[in-house]
């Protein structure tokens, strides 16, 4: 099984063969949004598909813009089981920019612990702390964190709540991005494109090339390619089935 956590359908010029390629590849996909508006249309594009599944999202870089869309949002809240992207992000964001931030994820975690079923997948650039301290250590949910990267201290803090981090082409590409993946258990690791803003452009058919990435991650780990993706794909089996 290959799969992708994080892949901006909506984002791409012709997302319906983008997910003909998806399906011909078989890869498990989460569709993720940037804001309540769009899902809709991202649900409906997925509409009797086997493998690809819309999330819903409300990106925090889009929040302070668009702060009129939460009622949206908890609106179509049990339309899907999958929330993302959301989050927090603090990189040369004015003082009011992130206050709202703050505010409306608060407003999305709480909803989403209420429903007790939801994966997650979330933006912390710059705001590892904050994020950490909305979650909380017993959110009654799945935790994805998306392209983590914070300090180590804490990604284990995230490890001792639970959480699991997709990790993605970019990351291998960087010092930050190679120690901070040395430091996640094999038993936390998922994969995510984050097309088209990684590796592909918005014409590309196909989002990108798991195989290759779990050679690198193999690599990096010291561990057999086989043994990694077998890894992998139970993790990915895990989130989709844990019963909170």
């Amino acid at each position: 099984m290959l799969f992708d956590t994080h892949l901006h359908l909506d984002l791409f010029e012709d997302p319906q063969s983008l997910i003909k390629n998806i399906e011909k590849r078989q890869i498990y996909t989460i569709a993720v949004t940037n804001l309540p508006k769009v899902f809709f249309h991202t649900k409906k594009l997925c509409e009797g598909y086997k493998y690809v599944r819309p999330a819903l999202g409300y990106h925090p870089e889009l929040v302070f813009k668009f702060s009129d869309q939460l009622e949206l949002f908890l609106k179509y809240l049990d339309e899907t089981k999958y929330i993302g992207e959301i989050g927090l992000d603090n990189q040369k964001k004015s003082v009011d920019d992130f206050t709202k931030q703050k505010q409306i994820f608060e407003k999305i975690i709480f909803a989403c612990a209420e429903k007790r079923d939801k994966i997650l997948t979330i933006h912390s650039r710059k705001a590892e702390k904050e994020v950490l301290s909305i979650l909380g250590n017993s959110f009654p949910g799945t935790i994805i964190l998306h392209w983590y990267s914070g300090s180590l201290r804490d990604l284990e803090t995230a490890l001792s709540y639970g959480f699991y981090f997709s990790i993605n082409s970019a990351m291998l590409k960087s010092k930050n991005g190679l120690n901070i993946i040395k430091n996640i258990p094999d038993d936390r690791l998922l994969l995510e494109s984050d097309s088209p803003f990684i590796g592909v452009d918005k014409s590309s058919k196909i989002p990108y090339n798991a195989e290759s990435l779990i050679q690198e991650l193999s690599a990096l780990k010291k561990c057999h390619s086989e043994i990694l993706q077998r890894k992998l794909h139970d993790n990915f089996r895990n989130i989709l089935s844990i019963k909170h």
